[in-house]
């Protein structure tokens, strides 16, 4: 049995991703909607004890989080060579790039609190959104200054690559993505793929964000 904790268009897009690109089909996945009475619930908090999605059970294990789930698919199913093993010239960058990633999805994170989650009375603080803005902008640049090649490492696709497609969808909805050609270019590579594709027709339209673009608040 195999069985994903998911949200649409979330984090967990990064591991029904990879496993689409593996050829592996969950057996179930159970979709959860953020800020429902279900993201508490004990089908969600016994797989992942803070309630966070994703989560993955397979191979009889539950893991959670979303670097260690492609870690562990890529560790456990190494002949479609999508990680990096121990000795591999492009290892300590692949881990670097994985890492990344959550450093960059964290920013979208907090712009997303700021953003769609507040009600009134309360009110994002634009300060706080602004350098959120000016963060996660922070990372395009430096990620589009690291992009020598089709994808992230010079030898080709990898759970890397996986890692970042969320945050490739979510990170222009804050941020003007113009002055990053070499990320669009990169972003239209990997949406051009048949596994992304695939998930992408899985997941639907996404209902997240309301607009397309969300501007830094004005105080007062």
């Amino acid at each position: 049995m195999i069985r994903l904790h998911h949200i649409p268009w979330g984090r967990s897009f990064r591991i029904l991703w990879l496993m689409t690109e593996m050829g592996i089909t969950p057996d179930e996945i159970i979709r959860y909607q953020i800020g429902t009475p279900q993201m508490r619930g004990a089908g969600l908090m016994g797989v992942s004890p803070a309630g966070r999605i994703p989560a993955l059970e397979i191979d009889g294990i539950t893991i959670f989080e979303s670097g260690a789930i492609l870690q562990y698919l890529c560790e456990t199913r190494p002949q479609h060579g999508f990680g990096r093993p121990p000795g591999h010239a492009e290892r300590v960058r692949y881990l670097e790039f994985v890492s990344f990633a959550e450093t960059q999805a964290s920013l979208i994170e907090q712009l997303n609190l700021n953003h769609l989650f507040l009600r009134p009375p309360a009110r994002p603080s634009a300060t706080v959104v602004k350098l959120n803005t000016l963060r996660l902008a922070d990372t395009l640049r430096a990620l589009e200054g690291m992009m020598v090649g089709d994808y992230l490492l010079p030898s080709g696709f990898s759970a890397a690559d996986a890692m970042f497609g969320f945050n490739l969808f979510a990170a222009p909805y804050y941020v003007r993505m113009d002055p990053y050609p070499k990320l669009l270019a990169y972003w239209a590579r990997l949406k051009a793929r048949e596994g992304f594709k695939t998930t992408a027709a899985i997941e639907g339209p996404q209902t997240f964000y309301a607009q397309d673009f969300y501007p830094v608040p004005v105080d007062g």
